[in-house]
């Protein structure tokens, strides 16, 4: 049995490693559990690619290594493969490889995905933009903005980086106001922070119990400048953050976000960024995703244990 790994060459772990010392360390991860892989390392443009190629070898499983944004830009492909896929996450948060289980160290990781099982996953679709997990404006915008930055003043430490976009963030985030549609429901909100999820998240950890539990969830920030918004930082880091008063929360299966000065601003989706104008009008797209994802026993366990 096999494995066709596409590798985003310049991913952090892969960075840090160096490519040799990855692709050996990833071989002999999958043999170890008696399974070969062949593994291609493609700059970022090239992974759309070489992940269609590996998906077109029936003899094998594709799988795609790297963080939500990887996995975000190679959405189009993987919906169109038809059969279940593998994720291998080496990003900086990794929000959907935390929720199918694959987590720890890039054998443990392997070692799940060996021992996994299809599971189908909903996704969210914006404007042309597909999304696994999340999409933003304000806050989450500027944060993801300020990682890449620092991304490139850190190259080799994932932590310190996300620590500056963190903070710079924090200092430098301007409120916005925002029409938003749920359902039947309409709020104009004024806001430091707009997220859209798929799917619940909860805890500190942000978690989905549910892959394909059909819902979005907004999240709102109340505009309040940088004290609500530290506040809120620390609520979330101590996995209060749904009962914080700076937050208000609403659920369905279509969402509207309207800037109300109309100007093209920054969204992210899953980390990657974009500028839009005009209404942003949010699909779900029930289990239109199949991945391999670690047993639902070893799932419980593990998150139970983290």
């Amino acid at each position: 049995m096999r494995h066709t790994v596409v590798v985003n060459a310049r991913a952090g772990t892969v960075l840090e490693a160096g490519p040799d010392a990855f692709a050996a360390r990833l071989k002999a991860a999958f043999a170890t559990h008696d399974w070969g892989a062949e593994v291609r390392l493609v700059p970022p443009r090239e992974i759309s690619g070489a992940l269609a190629l590996a998906i077109e070898q029936d003899n094998s499983t594709p799988v795609v290594v790297g963080g939500d944004g990887t996995i975000n830009g190679v959405l189009p492909v993987l919906i169109q493969a038809g059969r279940p896929v593998g994720v291998l996450p080496m990003g900086t948060v990794n929000v959907l490889g935390r929720d199918l289980g694959l987590f720890g160290s890039l054998e443990q990781q392997v070692a799940a995905l060996c021992q996994g099982e299809p599971v189908e996953v909903d996704l969210g679709h914006v404007d042309g933009r597909l999304f696994h997990s999340l999409s933003g404006m304000g806050f989450f915008s500027l944060m993801a903005r300020e990682r890449e930055y620092a991304r490139r003043r850190f190259p080799f430490s994932r932590a310190a980086a996300f620590g500056m976009a963190a903070t710079r963030s924090i200092f430098f985030t301007r409120p916005i106001s925002v029409d938003i549609t749920v359902g039947a429901e309409s709020h104009v909100v004024e806001a430091d922070a707009v997220l859209v999820t798929v799917n619940r998240f909860d805890g500190a950890e942000w978690r989905r119990e549910r892959l394909d539990g059909g819902v979005f969830e907004v999240h709102v920030l109340n505009a309040g400048g940088l004290y609500s918004r530290s506040k809120a930082a620390l609520s979330v880091a101590a996995g209060h953050w749904r009962s914080s008063k700076n937050l208000s929360s609403f659920t369905g299966d279509a969402v509207t976000l309207t800037r109300r000065d109309k100007r093209r601003g920054h969204i992210t989706f899953d980390g990657e960024v974009a500028r839009k104008a005009g209404p942003l009008a949010y699909d779900l797209l029930p289990r239109a995703l199949t991945v391999i994802a670690a047993r639902p026993t070893r799932l419980r366990d593990e998150s139970h244990d983290a």
